[in-house]
């Protein structure tokens, strides 16, 4: 799967993604991992929130509406963290820390791509 965003005329964000969609899946996400490369990521569903704990390895995250408009952005996150909570969040986009390099803001539209 595939995340591009729309704001931006389609530009790919992530092209290997997984979706962790149940609670086991949600609830390893990253963990067990030593890194991601460039392109690769999950996307947590439904997420409003996210930790850092036991991981090696700061992330990008992309808290995103229902209908993928993107709320916040974390930039950086170091691990042994906690992100804020957001209400209105159902999906969560992780990359690599560093990765997104300002090219996701709030306001802009996603998609996910088979």
């Amino acid at each position: 799967m595939r995340c591009v965003n729309l704001s931006a005329g389609g530009k790919v964000i992530a092209d290997r993604l997984e979706m962790k969609d149940s609670f086991f899946g949600r609830l390893i996400g990253l963990l067990g991992r030593s890194g991601l490369k460039d392109g690769e990521g999950i996307v947590l569903k439904p997420c409003g929130q996210i930790h850092t704990f036991f991981m090696r390895f700061a992330i990008d995250a992309v808290f995103l509406s229902r209908d993928f408009e993107v709320i916040s952005v974390i930039e950086g996150l170091k691990p042994w963290r906690i992100s804020p909570l957001y209400f209105k969040a159902k999906y969560t986009l992780e990359v690599r820390g560093g990765y997104l390099k300002g090219g996701v803001k709030a306001g802009d539209r996603l998609a996910l791509e088979d």
